[in-house]
């Protein structure tokens, strides 16, 4: 029993004593425990970042999404408090501003609607000033000013009456169709029966058929009456005026075929109008009427025609851009050194041209090549070109010439020259007086003399 109990006892200390040897060990390693599992972690880490390939460091993400919910708090916050109060006063503004933008709009509207109807104008006066021109016809081109009061008839008033020329029964035409005729006139004004008044009928003609009737309109509804059954007429077919009615010349365009079809005793044809006589702003009043033949093709509506495009500059000889920096200047003088010299830029092996060599010019010798750089060196007198025999003149004594610079020039430097100084001229033999000591007048020669006076 005792024996036993030893043994327990042991096995029991033992086991105590091993926490505390892990403790101890704990305790006295700590640092170093701590530093081993820093240094792991931060390879880990590492080694996580590498293969995601982040270049953001983690401490940063880590702070970054810590506080990103507070951030958004804060400013939720600051936009349900500050942020509405600010837009409440700016608001304040914002009826009148809508109120200003509406007038402006507006005012914009009205300007593009004024503006848009000066262009139709100016086009169509165009076209009637083309058409004007290569009708056979005389015309006069009047403006339309205004409607008739009558509601059972279709009339306009023009600008333009007695004085102009303008009688009763004159045909009123547009480029793309016909309008109706004068049936009153004034000194200056005259009234015109549109084509869609019931009691007006125009005598018409068939472009490819030559197949002869009368145009009937009733508003809107344009139909061609007496012409028979057998006659030959298609559905998108032209007719022209025939000059039957005495009033319109032949020639002029009326509308295009819209249906046909048989009828009990005549064929009925609806026709669509060209032109459109009640809303026409610009017309021509034919002065003396020409008729001309039926065209083989339909008409063409006339409009201005605009000129072409100007041709692209397909010559040469342009001129090369001048030079004018300073940094352009020595490129180009090293761009002829290098040619001079049979030097490629940018050449594998290639030598290393001599960049203190002047640039010779295509045609001249070295020592008259001018210095991109420096300035140009002036030329001898061996090398300036001979004059013309001229008669021989009194001239004055040459200037010595100046030599050249001697060994090469600095890159970027002027050329220097050196000038003699003239030589001393010969002063007069006498005493050498005082610096500052008057000087003494020489008495004039006598008269008679052959002296000269000073």
């Amino acid at each position: 029993m005792v024996v036993r109990r030893y043994s327990t006892t042991h096995r029991d200390g033992a086991r105590l004593q091993e926490p505390r040897a892990v403790e101890a060990i704990l305790s006295r390693y700590r640092n170093l425990i701590i530093l081993a599992i820093t240094v792991v972690c931060q390879l880990l880490l590492l080694a996580w970042q590498v293969r995601t390939n982040q270049d953001v460091r983690l401490i940063r993400v880590w702070a970054v999404t810590a506080v990103t919910p507070m951030a958004g708090v804060v400013e939720a916050v600051r936009r349900n408090t500050i942020g509405f109060l600010e837009d409440y006063f700016i608001l304040l503004d914002v009826r009148e501003q809508n109120r200003r933008l509406r007038e402006e709009n507006s005012r914009l509207k009205i300007e593009n609607v004024y503006f848009r109807d000066q262009l139709q104008t100016a086009e169509h006066a165009q076209a009637l000033k083309v058409f004007q021109a290569q009708t056979p016809s005389t015309t006069v081109a009047a403006r339309v000013i205004g409607n008739g009061t009558a509601s059972s008839a279709q009339v306009v008033f023009i600008d333009r009456g007695s004085t102009s020329g303008i009688e009763r029964g004159m045909a009123v035409v547009t480029p793309d169709g016909v309008v109706g005729k004068v049936i009153a006139v004034y000194p200056l004004a005259a009234q015109v029966l549109l084509v869609t008044d019931p009691t007006f009928a125009v005598g018409i003609e068939s472009q490819k058929g030559h197949v002869h009737g009368t145009l009937h309109c009733n508003g809107g509804n344009c139909t061609v009456e007496f012409i028979q059954n057998e006659e030959n007429v298609q559905k998108g077919e032209w007719f022209y005026t025939s000059g039957e009615d005495r009033i319109f010349p032949k020639g002029f365009p009326v509308g295009t075929v819209s249906s046909v079809k048989p009828g009990q005793f005549m064929k009925e044809i609806h026709l669509n109008l060209s032109g459109s006589p009640g809303s026409a702003d610009e017309v021509l009043v034919v002065i003396e009427g020409a008729h001309q033949q039926i065209p083989t093709t339909p008409p063409q509506q006339q409009t201005a025609k605009s000129l072409p495009p100007p041709p692209e500059d397909t010559s040469g000889d342009q001129q090369s851009p001048r030079l004018a920096t300073e940094a352009d200047k020595i490129k180009q003088r090293y761009e002829e050194l290098g040619k001079q010299q049979n030097h490629q830029f940018g050449a594998v092996g290639s030598n290393l041209p001599n960049f203190n060599q002047r640039s010779q010019a295509a045609g001249q010798p070295e020592s008259s090549a001018a210095n991109a750089v420096g300035g140009a060196v002036k030329a001898t007198p061996e090398q300036k070109p001979k004059p013309v025999q001229e008669p021989p003149k009194t001239a004055p004594a040459p200037k010595p010439a100046t030599p050249p610079p001697s060994g090469p020039s600095v890159l970027g430097a002027r050329p220097q020259t050196r000038t003699e100084a003239p030589p001393p001229a010969a002063q007069p033999a006498g005493p050498v007086l005082p610096l500052g000591a008057p000087r003494k007048k020489s008495s004039p020669p006598a008269e008679g003399s052959g002296a000269p006076r000073p």
